[in-house]
């Protein structure tokens, strides 16, 4: 089994990784982290303060942070890949190439006319993956909770 986990290295990474690490330890599957450089991280690149490896650089050592965090967690086979272009067709054809049987995303909560105008990379990753899609929510903060209760 083959579980791939795209991350924006956003303040919900680590919890979205930490979710599809106990994953891939109950089924003994593979755990490929990926993360999408997109247009707009290429951008500081061609910019003439910075170099393409340190505008790279930040995104690896990121990547083996959580890929770490992921063994620590008892995963056994974690890789970890950074592909460039649009966040939503990578994953869907790095899902596609890897075989993958799952992809255990972020979702962010976008709503209102965002959603509408832009729809998100989760959902439309959960429209057009090959495989089944598990979206996971970041855990509230206190200050949200109360107001769920």
């Amino acid at each position: 089994m083959t579980i791939l986990c795209p991350l924006d290295f956003s303040a919900a990474s680590a919890g979205v990784v930490a979710y599809a690490a106990a994953l891939a330890v109950a089924h003994h599957a593979e755990l490929r982290l990926l993360h999408v450089c997109e247009p707009q991280e290429d951008l500081a690149a061609r910019l003439p303060t910075f170099s393409v490896a340190s505008s790279t650089q930040p995104c690896a050592e990121r990547l083996e942070s959580l890929r770490t965090a992921a063994v620590q967690a008892g995963a056994q086979h974690v890789h970890t890949e950074i592909v460039r272009g649009e966040a939503a067709p990578e994953i869907v054809a790095e899902a596609r190439r890897q075989q993958a049987d799952l992809i255990v995303i972020g979702a962010h909560g976008c709503t209102g006319i965002t959603r509408f105008l832009m729809g998100t990379t989760a959902e439309i990753v959960l429209r057009t993956a090959p495989c089944a899609t598990l979206l996971v929510r970041a855990p509230l903060s206190l200050s949200q909770e109360g107001k769920h209760s």
